[in-house]
């Protein structure tokens, strides 16, 4: 076979289709593959570049090319639509992934390792019980409205309305719908022991893990947010900023500019929805701190506060937050307060 040094490799679940050209940008294979043979036939040639959509499945597959001396480049599936000429079908994505991947500026996410995507397999399992719960909940207070039993909202209503369930001295509720509602009661709690499970596990990994106990000294950030972070990014050297690295979450304003003139508008809201979600609830808590103390934010926040509205500033806490979070990842060390006196060598002073 012909020297190959690019390959555009199109995942599925059971058939593969890969594009492959040689120094020369010419195509030198067009081959599918069943899933069972994609490892041995990659065996088979010499190390390459391997380009793949950062899609379902491609961490473990980027893990398995690269056993096998092969460079893995996974791109995001937005960047790769542009190469995609004219019909969609396997072989064009794969030649587009190929094109794509040969780009020197192409932008390309890192391959995680099985124990990032261990504790990303935990955030996510705990997130989906957590909504159930809540669904669940939601459910059953709606049931009792249509008896005339109301609760308020969170958590404090839904433990009334629970108590409801449990008090038939009334006979508000029929024997029909308690025995139904009595089943959603069982549901609750049987989350509820889930999602406790599930937080038990995670603090565990984050006191045996050196890196999230670093990250959670920084104010906002606590167990769930710094293995979050580190599930999601690893060392952070993938990024060459903390900018750069609040960008990819979505916490960076969107720009509309032209002609030398900036226009920024809101926070993009792209990249990492589950994280940015963390961030500004742990920005939140800060605002609330500052309201009954100095918070962890610092001068700068108090300015901020003055200025604009609360949930802007913490936003713009949250955009702080993950520079800081970058800058304890890639440089080593532990927060401390802006002006806190630091061992040289160790550590960062962090506004």
């Amino acid at each position: 076979m012909e020297s190959i040094s690019i390959i555009g490799l199109d995942l599925a679940k059971r058939v593969f289709q890969v594009h492959g050209i040689n120094a020369q940008q010419e195509v030198v294979v067009q081959k599918r593959l069943r899933r069972h043979e994609v490892v041995a036939w990659f065996a088979t040639i010499a190390p390459c570049l391997v380009g793949v959509e950062a899609c379902a499945t491609a961490h473990y597959w980027g893990r398995e090319l690269s056993k096998l001396g092969h460079q893995v480049k996974l791109i995001p599936p937005a960047y790769v639509k542009p190469y995609v000429r004219r019909q969609k079908n396997d072989r064009a994505d794969a030649a587009a992934i190929c094109e794509a991947v040969s780009r020197p500026t192409m932008r390309v996410v890192a391959v995680k390792t099985v124990d990032q995507q261990a504790v990303q397999v935990l955030h996510r399992s705990r997130e989906l019980l957590i909504r159930q719960r809540t669904q669940v909940g939601n459910a059953l207070r709606a049931h009792l409205a249509e008896f005339g039993l109301v609760f308020p909202q969170g958590n404090a209503g839904l433990a009334l309305a629970i108590r409801a369930i449990h008090d038939r001295s009334d006979g508000t509720i029929p024997t029909l719908a308690y025995d139904t509602l009595r089943a959603l009661v069982d549901q609750i709690d049987a989350l509820k022991k889930a999602v406790t499970r599930l937080d038990h596990q995670m603090l565990a990994w984050h006191r045996a893990t050196a890196d999230s106990q670093r990250l959670a000294t920084i104010p906002g950030i606590g167990v769930v947010t710094a293995s979050a972070v580190l599930a999601a990014i690893g060392t952070g050297k993938q990024f060459r900023s903390g900018r750069e690295f609040a960008a990819w979450i979505g916490l960076v304003p969107r720009q509309h500019s032209s002609g030398g003139k900036d226009r920024l508008g809101h926070i993009s809201k792209q990249g990492n929805q589950y994280l940015r979600q963390l961030l500004v609830l742990g920005a939140t808590a800060q605002l609330h701190g500052q309201r009954r103390e100095r918070a962890p934010g610092g001068a700068w926040f108090d300015a901020l506060l003055r200025r604009k509205p609360g949930r802007v500033a913490t936003v713009a806490l949250a955009n702080k937050m993950a520079r800081v979070a970058w800058a304890v990842l890639t440089k080593g060390g532990s927060y401390r307060p802006l002006g806190e006196t630091m061992p040289e060598g160790n550590g960062m002073v962090a506004a």
